[in-house]
């Protein structure tokens, strides 16, 4: 069995790996020290680079029907049993909180000899930021006496693969920044085949190594290292998917049949071909490379979001005449055996995929090459569907009973999502990786509305309170390698916390993160000047990556005037937004005093803004006292806090869209645009502002971009934000009161005929149907849970809404 049949047998494992053990255990492992030790590598340097292979042979009696344990590795592992591939992990995390996996192996095991086997390694210096580590290690607890066997200890064999180095990304190539870890490359003639196998002979292997203290969970223990907690995910999503067309060959041939599987290419000896592949959408996915003779060929898999001009613009991202692909790389490295399969530690994020073979003096044969996308395992339970005049799309072509730009937008931003959330929630997949609060926010809101999973977003939430540091605030990207510190993605965290509150019923979990929260409110309020808003703030204060004027003191960009010597309204209201959000969880808890401090003093923000930033002339807020810069974000928190007055906000609003003298919101901020809309009573202009989507969509894009173009990132979730907007505004479902025990909806769709959308809630499903009457009035169906009463809001009427289907007309 090559590698690639093994590892398809990833398909079928998340939904065993990610049980827990049954009741019936006898021991708790999350509050007793593990008889199981970590385990590494006797002489290899523990803190340096290396792929080490683990194994160990058990004899069972009989195949059991039960056979839970607790697995976990440092910086990852890949599992194995009797030659097949059962899991992969830990969960990212920090060393404080280091997920371990529990998983039932009794249908994998047999009576008689059983073989355990464990790929596990270490990038070193070439380590993924989103990454963190304490050093290489491999640990597996068997939960009772009958799984003891399989503890880690020194009778496990260890070795340490020769085959593989890092390949370095070429930062000065790619011209940006990228953190997402090195690539792999693979010397098939030092590579162990088989070592998984149950046949394998190991018999040189050397004995493991137990690491010098105990294994132990969070909370016990005098040293530091690892603190075992479990898993609270799902596994990851894996799937077979294969790239769909040759776009360009260089020196050789290659039929598209080859992309399915169906007919081998052969590169003559001593040729250097480039085939350049194209999957017709973004993705992350595991290349599987599968090749045949060809000793000594150097393969190279070059991946990319999108190909470049001379000029290095992206442009049509369908285009390939006269562009070149400019991106990280894997290599393997043919030993002229049959049916090699390389596949690389971590998965790559493509469109594009660019393989180069340098043949020496053997021919090679490319036997298969398919991707095995991954992924958190979300379910698309969330619907939105459209019907509109022609005039009201953007989009040549589309129909009058539908606007298909509305369904592009649908589709590209649901890809978009999914691509950007794993094991944490990305910022973006081929650059990052990384968890950033900011993002998280619209990320989570999106898998609340369209996914109906909280278990990505609670995590993230834990992520960023583990993330505090002695300054009272959270980090802003979390797990994360490298220190960085947002003080307004810490506001936006206990926004996130407001709005997990808003969705679940959770009150043990959100009270737990109440003293992070007023942590960070103090830090905050600390900084305020005596003129009422923001003093001099220190770290990186980035707003948007909008383009500011009079802000030339901020070298890393995405900061508003104002920030560094104080005076900023923008930030200034983004506080008093938070204060409001938290002064309703502080109440739910009982701390009233303590809400009201925080009401009053969010009220205090607002007046001191519009007193000092308001420009009666312009009728615009400015983004400082000084009144030389004004932008949408000002004038958007302004509305969103009622820091002006609320028979002025309609009209601010439609002057903040209208002007393009002012600094604009980039895709990410529009989510507080579409906010804005729908606390005015402006959602029908929700549409006619998805123009920029419409725009990305005609150029190729199969994933919303991280900016306006020119843009680094093709696929960054917070752009993926109009999903929610769609269902919340235009569809009009929201929560009521906490726990979203109750719905108000307020539909607002403009020119569209007709809307449809479903929303899954904890109860169930949230269902509404809706068609305007000839005379502006509104018919259709709503179907709620059983016990979910709401409210049905359309032009000023209201109708009460009860479980169940009904038909509404108002």
């Amino acid at each position: 069995m090559n590698f690639r049949q093994l590892l398809l047998v990833l398909i079928s494992v998340p939904a065993l790996a990610q049980t827990t053990a049954p009741a019936s255990a006898t021991t708790d492992w999350t509050t007793t020290y593990w008889p199981a030790r970590w385990i590494l590598h006797p002489t290899a340097p523990a803190r340096q680079y290396g792929v080490f292979h683990l194994r160990k042979a058990i004899d069972l009696p009989q195949k059991p029907t039960r056979f839970v344990v607790h697995v976990s590795g440092d910086n990852r592992y890949r599992l194995f049993v009797n030659g097949r591939a059962v899991l992969l992990g830990p969960a990212r995390s920090d060393t404080q909180n280091w997920n371990y996996e529990t998983i039932d192996l009794a249908p994998y095991l047999q009576a008689g000899r059983n073989v355990l086997a464990a790929q596990v390694w270490n990038m070193g210096e070439g380590i993924p930021f989103a990454q963190m580590s304490y050093q290489t290690g491999f640990v597996l607890q068997g939960d009772t006496e009958a799984e003891k066997i399989a503890n880690t200890d020194a009778s496990w064999k260890v070795y340490q693969n020769p085959a593989y180095s890092p390949i370095k990304n070429d930062i000065p190539k790619l011209r940006t920044y990228i953190v997402a870890g090195d690539g792999d490359r693979v010397d098939a003639a030092r590579y162990p085949w088989g070592w998984e196998q149950p046949d394998f002979n190991d018999s040189a292997w050397l004995a493991a190594k137990p690491f010098g203290f105990p294994t132990k969970p969070r909370g016990l223990g005098t040293d530091g290292n690892w603190g075992l907690v479990p898993r609270q995910i799902p596994m990851m999503e894996e799937h077979p998917e294969r790239l769909t067309a040759v776009r360009r060959i260089e020196n050789g041939q290659m039929e598209a049949a080859f992309l399915q599987g169906k007919a081998p290419v052969t590169v003559t000896a001593n040729k250097k071909a480039v085939f350049l592949l194209d999957n017709g959408v973004l993705t992350n996915a595991y290349p599987e490379l599968t090749v045949s003779r060809g000793k000594n060929a150097v393969i190279t898999l070059s991946y990319a979001e999108a190909l470049i001009d001379a000029a290095g613009k992206k442009g049509n991202r369908n285009e390939v005449e006269g562009r070149s692909l400019r991106g990280f790389d894997d290599q393997f490295i043919a030993d002229g055996s049959d049916r090699r399969t390389f596949r690389p530690l971590w998965f790559r994020t493509y469109r594009y995929l660019q393989l180069t073979v340098e043949t020496k003096d053997e021919p090679l044969v490319l036997n298969d090459l398919v991707g095995q996308f991954t992924g958190y395992p979300f379910e698309q339970k969330g619907t939105f569907t459209a019907n509109a005049p022609t005039s009201t799309t953007s989009t040549p072509g589309a129909s009058t009973r539908g606007d298909s730009s509305l369904q592009g937008i649908w589709d590209v931003g649901w890809r978009t999502a999914r691509l950007c959330a794993g094991e944490t929630y990305y910022d973006c997949p081929y650059y990052e990786q990384l968890q950033y609060t900011g993002d998280t926010r619209v990320q989570s809101l999106i898998s609340l509305y369209v996914a109906g999973d909280d278990r990505l977003m609670r995590k993230a939430i834990l992520d960023y309170d583990h993330s505090r540091f002695n300054d009272g605030l959270t980090q802003s990207r979390y797990p994360s390698a490298d220190f960085q510190v947002i003080p307004t993605f810490s506001l936006f965290w206990v926004c996130m916390i407001h709005d997990y509150w808003m969705h679940r019923s959770d009150d043990a979990f959100v009270k737990s993160m109440m003293p992070g929260v007023l942590s960070v409110l103090n830090w905050h309020e600390e900084r305020l000047d005596k003129n009422g808003l923001n003093g001099p703030l220190l770290w990186w204060n980035f707003v948007d990556w909008a383009k500011w004027q009079n802000a030339k003191d901020e070298v890393a960009g995405g900061v508003p005037p104002g920030a560094k010597k104080g005076g900023s309204s923008i930030l200034t209201l983004q506080q008093a937004y938070t204060y409001f959000r938290a002064a309703d969880l502080l109440a739910h808890f009982g701390q009233n005093e303590r809400a009201e401090h925080y009401r009053e003093l969010a009220r205090r923000l607002n007046k001191a803004v519009y007193a000092q930033c308001w420009d009666a002339g312009r009728g615009l807020l400015a983004d400082t006292p000084a009144k030389n810069s004004f932008s949408q974000h000002a004038n958007l928190l302004a509305i969103l806090t009622d820091a002006v007055p609320k028979n002025q906000q309609v009209a601010l609003l439609t002057k903040t869209m209208a002007a393009t003298d002012i600094i604009q919101a980039t895709f990410y901020f529009k989510f507080y645009l579409f906010e804005a809309l729908k606390k005015t009573g402006l959602g029908d202009e929700l549409v006619p502002q998805l123009k920029p989507w419409r725009d990305m969509l005609a150029i190729g894009l199969t994933t919303f971009a991280e900016n306006p173009e020119p843009t680094r990132s093709d696929c960054h979730a917070w752009s993926a934000s109009p999903l929610y907007a769609l269902l919340s505004t235009t569809c009009g479902i929201q929560p009521a009161e906490p726990g979203f025990r109750t719905v108000r909806i307020e539909p607002a769709f403009g020119t569209l005929t007709r809307v449809d959308g479903r929303v899954p809630h904890p109860q169930g499903e949230i269902a509404v149907s809706f068609q305007k009457t000839a005379a502006g009035g509104l018919t259709g169906s709503v179907s709620l849970p059983e016990k979910m009463t709401g409210t049905l809001r359309w032009k000023g009427k209201s109708l009460p809404l009860k479980g169940g289907t009904q038909t509404v007309s108002l």
